[in-house]
């Protein structure tokens, strides 16, 4: 799976929380969604002026971060379900410290060999 496969994959099952996805669909989302904080980020430094422009770039790039959070959610709960584990364990990530890096180990971790309770081996339907 490349760049624009996963991307569009991610966009396809845009609000889907059911079935599995692989680790390179869920990093190269990740990728994407860090790409556009920092293009956001630098919009909003660019434009601290108070002038109307400036203004409309800081709600455009809101919007754009506003649009990402349910895709993400979405692609990191079915990646949890990939390696077995309930998309509650997202909430993990509350936890300070611990939390992000048990996640962190997660996500990098491959997932169980062939079908699961939340569907099928997705390196097995790619393949």
């Amino acid at each position: 799976m490349n760049f624009t496969d996963a991307i569009q994959s991610v966009f396809n099952q845009y609000a889907r929380f059911d079935g599995r996805a692989r680790r390179a669909e869920y990093w190269y989302f990740a990728l994407l969604t860090f790409i556009v904080s920092i293009a956001c980020q630098l919009v909003t430094m660019v434009g601290r002026s108070e002038n109307t422009i400036a203004l409309l770039l800081a709600i455009a790039a809101l919007l754009v971060s506003l649009a990402l959070i349910v895709p993400s959610l979405s692609v990191t709960v079915r990646r949890l379900h990939d390696i077995g584990r309930s998309g509650w364990f997202l909430l993990i990530a509350l936890i300070p410290v611990v939390g992000g890096i048990i996640l962190l180990v997660w996500m990098c971790s491959r997932g169980n060999n062939g079908p699961n309770r939340f569907g099928p081996d997705p390196l097995a339907a790619a393949a």
